[in-house]
C-alpha cells in the first residue's frame, strides 16, 4: 500500500509512544533531580513553568510554521529540540542546566499538538474521538513503562550514603536513555511519516484541512472564539481539565516524598515511578478501546462530565490518605477522569468549530494549557514548601469541581456556518 493512501495513526502512534517514553522517563526524576542540585520545591514549580512560559511563547509560532511548511518537518524540528535538552539535563554542572535544557524544551515543544493536527488533517469528525483516543493509548503505554524504566535505572538504595556526584549520577542515566529514545522518534518520524504538501498562503490557495492558525500577538481574533458560547464552555472546561492535571502532576513527586513510606522510607523516584506506571495502565486499559465503545454509545458530552468527576474525587481521596493502599484507589481513580477527559474534550473541541478552523482551537487549547502549567506548578511548589498538602490536592480537585459544574450546565453546540474570524 502507497504511504499516502494508507491510515497514518499506526505511525503517529509509534511516534508518539517513543515520544512520551522518553518523557515519562524524565518526569517522575526531575524533581528529585533538581532537588539534588539543591533546588526546593517552590523551585522545582519554577522549572516546570520554564518550560510552559517558552511554549506558551513559541506554540502557536510553531503551529503557524507547521501550517505552512508541513507537520511533519516542524514535528522532526521539535524531536531534536527535545533530543538536546535532555543531553543538556543529563550532562548539567548546576541546576541553571537543568533550567536551561527545560526552556530549550519548551521553546521546541510542539510533539503532540503536531501529531493532533496531523491526525485533524487526516481523520473525519465522526472518527476523531477514537483517533485521539489512539494517541491516548500511546500515552497510557508510556506512562506505564517510561517511569518504571526511570525507578529501576536510578537503584539508589535508601540505606546507604552515596556522595552528591553519585546521587547526580545515578539520577541522570534515565536522562540518557530518553534521549536515545528521543533520538529513536526522530528516527521513526523521518521514516514512518509521510510529507504532507506545504499549505498555500493568503491569496495563493485553499486553507489546510485543519485551518491556518492565528499569531501569537492575534488576540482579538482568539477571543472571538471566546464569544461562541459552545465553544467558549468547551475552552473553559479544557483550561480548567489543565489547570488540574498540572497541579496534579508537577507536585505530585514532592508530595508523595513527603507524605508516603515504602519500607520505612520516603517515596523516592522508584516509588513514585511505579505509581505514575500504573496510572498509564489505567490509561491503556480505558483508551485502549473502552473509550471508544462508550463514546460511540453514549457521546462525548456525558464522557467529559464523568472524567471531571472521576478527577475531582480522586483528588480529593489523594489529599487526605496517607497509606499506599489509599495512594493507589486514589491514582485509579483520578487516572480514569484524566482517561476520559483529555481525548473527550479534544475530540468535542475539533467538532464544534468548522474544518477550517481547527488549526485554529487545537493552538487555543494548547495555549491555554500552557497558561495552566506557568501558574500551576509554582503554586503547587509554594503550597507543598510550606507543607500545605491537602490544600495542594484540594485545589486540583476545585479546578475538577468546577470544570464539572460548567459540563453539566452545557448544552451540545452545534457546528458554526459563519466564516473565521478575523
Amino acid at each position: 500500500m502507497n504511504r499516502r493512501t494508507r491510515s497514518p495513526l499506526l505511525a503517529i502512534f509509534l511516534i508518539v509512544l517513543v515520544d512520551v517514553m522518553s518523557m515519562t522517563i524524565m518526569f517522575p526524576l526531575l524533581p528529585f533531580y533538581a532537588e539534588a542540585f539543591g533546588a526546593s520545591p517552590l523551585v522545582i514549580g519554577f522549572l516546570f513553568a520554564s518550560f510552559a512560559a517558552c511554549q506558551l511563547i513559541s506554540g502557536p509560532i510553531l503551529g503557524n510554521l507547521s501550517d505552512r511548511y508541513g507537520r511533519r518537518p516542524l514535528l522532526l524540528f521539535s524531536q531534536v529540540g527535545s533530543l538536546v535538552s535532555l543531553l543538556v539535563m543529563a550532562s548539567a554542572p548546576a541546576l541553571w542546566a537543568v533550567f536551561l535544557g527545560r526552556i530549550i524544551s519548551g521553546i521546541t515543544a510542539g510533539n503532540l499538538t503536531i501529531a493532533q493536527a496531523y491526525i485533524t488533517d487526516h481523520t473525519k469528525p465522526e472518527n476523531r474521538t477514537r483517533a485521539f483516543g489512539i494517541i491516548g493509548v500511546a500515552f497510557g503505554i508510556g506512562f506505564a513503562i517510561g517511569p518504571a524504566i526511570s525507578g529501576w535505572l536510578v537503584d539508589l538504595n535508601p540505606e546507604v550514603v552515596y556522595t552528591h556526584a553519585q546521587i547526580v549520577s545515578a539520577l541522570a542515566r534515565p536522562l540518557l536513555l530518553a534521549a536515545g529514545l528521543s533520538a529513536l522518534s526522530i528516527v521513526a518520524t523521518f521514516v514512518l511519516l509521510f510529507d504532507d504538501p506545504p499549505v498555500a498562503q493568503e491569496g495563493d490557495g485553499p486553507p489546510p484541512p485543519a485551518g491556518r492558525r492565528l499569531g501569537i500577538l492575534e488576540w482579538r481574533g482568539y477571543a472571538e472564539y471566546f464569544k461562541r458560547p459552545g465553544l467558549a464552555r468547551l475552552l473553559v472546561q479544557f483550561f480548567l481539565f489543565s489547570v488540574g492535571f498540572s497541579m496534579f502532576f508537577s507536585g505530585f513527586a514532592m508530595f508523595a516524598e513527603r507524605r508516603f513510606t515504602w519500607n520505612g522510607h520516603p517515596f523516592g523516584p522508584r516509588e513514585v515511578g511505579w505509581i505514575y506506571a500504573y496510572a498509564g495502565v489505567i490509561g491503556i486499559v480505558i483508551q485502549g478501546g473502552l473509550l471508544r465503545q462508550l463514546s460511540k454509545r453514549f457521546g462525548d458530552a456525558p464522557l467529559v462530565t464523568a472524567g471531571f468527576l472521576f478527577s475531582a474525587v480522586g483528588y480529593v481521596i489523594l489529599g487526605a490518605v496517607h497509606t499506599v493502599g489509599l495512594l493507589l484507589v486514589a491514582a485509579t481513580v483520578s487516572s480514569i477522569g484524566n482517561s476520559f477527559l483529555r481525548p473527550a474534550l479534544t475530540a468535542r473541541v475539533t467538532q464544534t468549530v468548522a474544518r477550517h478552523e481547527q488549526g485554529v482551537v487545537l493552538g487555543l487549547t494548547q495555549s491555554l494549557q500552557a497558561i495552566a502549567q506557568v501558574f500551576a506548578p509554582a503554586l503547587a511548589g509554594l503550597l507543598i514548601e510550606h507543607d500545605q498538602l491537602f490544600v495542594w490536592a484540594a485545589l486540583a480537585a476545585t479546578a475538577a469541581s468546577i470544570g464539572l459544574i460548567a459540563a453539566l450546565s452545557a448544552r451540545g453546540p452545534s457546528l458554526p456556518t459563519a466564516a473565521p474570524p478575523g
